[in-house]
């Protein structure tokens, strides 16, 4: 099988830990809370850099942007739009603290639009998340809570287990608590406002920014308490930016997975063990198919495995 690995680019967060050390046996920056793993990205700000896969030794380093612009029908399908960077990125998130109070802005708003998907790999029994608001809720009530202790009882809430999925369109306020290690997929954006922070602190007593106003301009106030995504079959979530497929492969099967040259495939492992063709793959490995690779095989090892598929939205 021809794909593409790429190194990860580790961010520090004042909410993250150390899970993806201990969950995916991966080599962490040492006395940091990583809160952060992106696995493919394609920002001026951050490249994912290409560890191997099809001419990536003899062609010299290659990174996601130069096969964005180089390769762009052979490694991502004619379906690749025509935009100057690779509009997807897909994070690992360790939140073991809460996240802030946020929205990410609607088209027009300014900013860098963001719908996004999370995808639990891992919680605790305690794990929360926050996504849009209860019934009955407007705009004024939400105003008035900011900064209050009221805020938190008027965001609808839910407690995720594994496997769980939340569709977050852009301008839905959510917040995720502690206890959750997340599969996120989303646009390739880094536009979020805060509306509130829980009154959290840094190691120096600073608080970190607010945009209220934004966020207030950019909330839906008329989302009122979403429910965890409803997989048809193995099609999870299908949206304009984006096509998500969940596989649970089982001990003795077989599957040949085949490309009709339109789009890029991106497995990230969520559970268990695969070998595909001289390769074998652990929890927390990802990499991406070529649209170009006519076929490869897939044989789960162990007790099976659950395979995270993305590929362009339809």
């Amino acid at each position: 099988m021809n794909a593409y690995f790429f190194k990860p680019i580790y961010q520090e967060r004042i909410w993250g830990g150390h899970n993806l050390k201990s969950l995916f046996n991966r080599t962490l920056p040492e006395g940091k809370k990583i809160g952060e793993s992106w696995e493919v990205v394609d920002r001026p700000e951050a490249c994912s850099d290409v560890l191997s896969g099809p001419g990536a030794k003899t062609e010299g380093r290659y990174n996601l942007h130069t096969l964005w612009l180089e390769k762009r029908i052979e490694v991502f399908g004619t379906r690749a739009p025509d935009l100057a960077r690779f509009p997807i990125l897909i994070k690992l998130l360790d939140a073991q603290d809460k996240l802030s109070v946020q929205v990410h802005p609607q088209p027009g708003q300014g900013g860098e639009p963001k719908t996004e998907m999370w995808y639990f790999l891992e919680t605790t029994p305690e794990a929360k998340i926050y996504v849009g608001l209860k019934k009955g809720v407007n705009r004024e009530k939400f105003e008035k809570a900011i900064g209050t202790p009221d805020l938190p009882n008027l965001l609808h809430n839910l407690h995720p287990q594994q496997s769980d999925v939340m569709f977050l369109p852009s301008g839905r306020v959510h917040a995720i608590g502690a206890g959750s290690v997340i599969l996120e997929i989303q646009q390739n954006s880094d536009t979020t406002y805060r509306v509130d922070d829980w009154g959290r602190v840094d190691e120096h007593g600073k608080s970190r920014a607010l945009h209220r106003e934004e966020a207030l301009a950019s909330i839906r106030f008329n989302d009122h308490e979403p429910q965890f995504v409803q997989p048809h079959g193995e099609r999870v979530l299908q949206c304009p930016h984006f096509t998500v497929e969940r596989a649970f492969i089982y001990p003795g099967e077989y599957r040949v997975w085949t490309s009709d040259q339109t789009s890029f495939q991106y497995h990230f492992l969520a559970q268990g063990e695969l070998k595909i063709d001289d390769h074998t793959f652990k929890r927390g490995d990802s990499w991406l198919v070529p649209a170009s690779e006519e076929s490869y095989n897939l044989e789960p090892l162990g007790e099976g495995a659950e395979l995270i598929t993305v590929q362009w939205g339809r």
